[in-house]
């Protein structure tokens, strides 16, 4: 949706309250903005997008105030296929400091105002988002060597969640060996999971 008609609905998974997990704002208080609709299929993917609710602009921005922080993250999915401009200039006149997560396939819409973009992208594809402030890959021991060029403010490996308790301490020891031996990267971890937390 490209519109600004702040009465037109949005497909939105879910709306709630709770820190942030992972990357560069790892425990900030937060309310996250989950849009319906994704353009990859990741097999690692632990978000059910099969539900949503119709909500406008103004309803979405009514209910992130009901919430005590004044920080938003933007997620999916992949937000960028529903988020538009006037959403955002809503939520900044309403106090908001948003926070973008976006897989990168897609570009910002014209005269958004986002304060942060994470960019995750997925495939071994490039980037088409215009701005990157924390380049976070999921990582499961793949080559990543084409994103040291890419710029952005910081650079994350996640290690991916399969699930397998086994598997998943393997995949740690590889991205903390990984990141000690190409100090570019930064680690980071789900600590929402550690923690059993949304």
């Amino acid at each position: 949706m490209s519109g600004t008609d702040q009465r037109l609905p949005m497909r939105v998974n879910e709306i709630f309250y709770s820190i942030q997990g992972e990357g560069a704002h790892t425990g900030l208080p937060a309310v996250f903005l989950r849009l319906a609709g994704c353009n990859r299929n990741c097999p690692f993917c632990d978000t059910d997008f099969g539900r949503f609710a119709e909500m406008t602009e103004q309803e979405i921005v009514e209910r992130a105030q009901e919430f005590p922080a004044k920080n938003i993250i933007v997620t999916g999915g992949e937000p960028l296929l529903q988020l538009t401009a006037s959403l955002t200039r809503a939520l900044k006149t309403a106090g908001f400091s948003i926070h973008l997560e976006t897989n990168g396939t897609l570009p910002l819409p014209e005269g958004a105002e986002v304060d942060w973009v994470t960019c995750s992208p997925k495939g071994g594809e490039e980037p088409h988002v215009q701005r990157i402030d924390e380049l976070k890959i999921v990582y499961w021991g793949q080559d990543v060597s084409q994103y040291e060029t890419t710029k952005s403010r910081l650079k994350s490996l996640q290690p991916v969640d399969t699930g397998d308790a086994s598997r998943n301490e393997e995949i740690r020891s590889k991205t903390l060996d990984y990141v000690l031996k190409h100090p570019i990267w930064k680690l980071s971890m789900q600590t929402h999971k550690i923690l059993n937390v949304r």
